[in-house]
């Protein structure tokens, strides 16, 4: 498995932590490196990770997704209720 990927994944490293400590203008400009190299690390990325990436995303989703529901059956319960 090649790890050329961690390259770009350990300048997005450096590059955030710039960003968070810097208050100037280079701070944005980091930021955007950050970003960049984030997902250049991400395409370069072997396929076993990123499926590892791809099922901890739908999980993710589906639990936000399952407590959105959630809430909204609860506003609808308590706008039913002041309505009576």
């Amino acid at each position: 498995m090649p790890l050329f990927f961690l390259i770009p994944l350990c300048t997005a490293l450096a590059t955030g932590y710039l960003f968070k400590k810097s208050n100037d203008e280079i701070a944005y400009l980091a930021g955007v490196f950050a970003a960049v190299s984030l997902i250049l690390s991400l395409v370069l990325a072997p396929w076993q990770i990123q499926f590892g990436l791809l099922i901890i995303v739908f999980i993710i989703t589906n639990r936000l997704l399952q407590q959105n529901e959630l809430k909204q059956t609860e506003a609808t319960r308590k706008q039913s209720r002041e309505i009576k």
